[in-house]
């Protein structure tokens, strides 16, 4: 973006006007999510330059969802745990990579948020050069919870997040944030080594022209959701769909975000809670579509209504478009 051409704001600029709408934030908020925006630039750098460094492949270590861990999962996991620890304002990090959340600055009146994230969604991707992403969430510890109690700041339902978002590391790498007043993207300028907004106010298409689903596993599908599939591609909804599927989340997501439509993620035979996480990965792109004027579900209920039990809960997802997704449940209520 040529500095002449336009008025620059950059992603430290917005979020001191949106600190605004938190009482008493004095910058907290601010701060806070610029530990996020350093952390994912240093990612970033690292996923540029992975095809001439050694971090791609795998870590040898297994990670609490008992997945091998890749370099670039350990590498970004410790540099979102070392600059979001540097914020007062954080008391506990969880984190996919991590069995249990971190407590930081323990006893400390100024730690009132957790964050929650995915270090790097689709990581597997990266020896092929397919787009990955970080995904988070951030809680405000509830009321009359024990500093020394970290599940109890996470373990909250969606709708209790007071912002969301991800990056995604593609052709271009791009912050995606909502603190519960629209959906606003930045993009990375490497000239300037700053996040632009790039897209303000994002809203999703009330329908789109494509559906997204690994359709490898469709055998193992519950009926209604094949039967869903061959619905959109019958033309019913006026629209003749194609089938786009990245295999990343967050870039699967970022291209129903821009152009509408919905992608699924159903439960199969060999994991019938599903297999995204709730907390990480579910929610922060719930609120992001909502947000933006889409709709997220769990296959039967708004995904942001679910009460978490665990850490590293799972979850079916299908999210999109309200054309589609107003379909799709009244689809599925039929088949009750």
């Amino acid at each position: 973006m040529p500095l002449s051409n336009s008025s620059i704001i950059t992603v430290q600029q917005h979020i001191m006007r949106e600190q605004k709408r938190f009482p008493g934030a004095s910058g907290e908020f601010s701060f806070l999510l610029s530990g996020i925006t350093l952390a994912t630039k240093m990612i970033q750098a690292q996923v540029r330059r992975a095809g001439l460094t050694d971090v791609l492949g795998e870590h040898g270590d297994i990670n609490v969802q008992g997945e091998i861990q890749q370099k670039l999962d350990v590498i970004s996991n410790e540099a979102l745990v070392h600059c979001l620890s540097a914020r007062e304002s954080i008391g506990v990090l969880a984190s996919e990579e991590n069995e249990e959340p971190m407590l930081v600055h323990k006893g400390s009146d100024e730690a009132k948020y957790a964050v929650v994230f995915d270090p790097l969604d689709g990581s597997s991707n990266i020896d092929v050069n397919v787009s990955v992403g970080t995904t988070f969430s951030i809680l405000r510890k509830p009321d009359g919870v024990a500093m020394d109690n970290p599940e109890k700041w996470v373990l909250q339902p969606g709708s209790k997040q007071i912002a969301a978002g991800y990056v995604v590391y593609g052709s271009s790498t791009i912050l995606v944030y909502s603190a519960g007043h629209g959906v606003h993207g930045f993009t990375l300028d490497p000239a300037i080594g700053a996040y632009v907004l790039s897209h303000e106010n994002m809203t999703m298409p009330e329908q789109g022209k494509y559906y997204s689903v690994n359709e490898a596993y469709r055998d193992g599908f519950p009926a209604r959701y094949g039967e869903y599939i061959d619905r959109l591609r019958s033309g019913v909804l006026g629209v003749n769909y194609s089938s786009r599927y990245i295999g990343s989340m967050v870039a699967d997501f970022h291209r129903t975000l821009l152009k509408g439509g919905v992608f699924l993620y159903p439960p199969t035979n060999e994991n019938s809670e599903g297999k995204l996480r709730l907390l990480y990965e579910a929610n922060p792109v719930a609120l992001l579509a909502e947000q933006a004027g889409g709709i997220a579900l769990d296959g039967e209920r708004r995904v942001m209504d679910i009460e978490p039990t665990s850490i590293h809960q799972r979850t079916p997802l299908v999210v999109g478009s309200r054309v589609e997704m107003s379909d799709f449940e009244r689809f599925i209520q039929s088949k009750e």
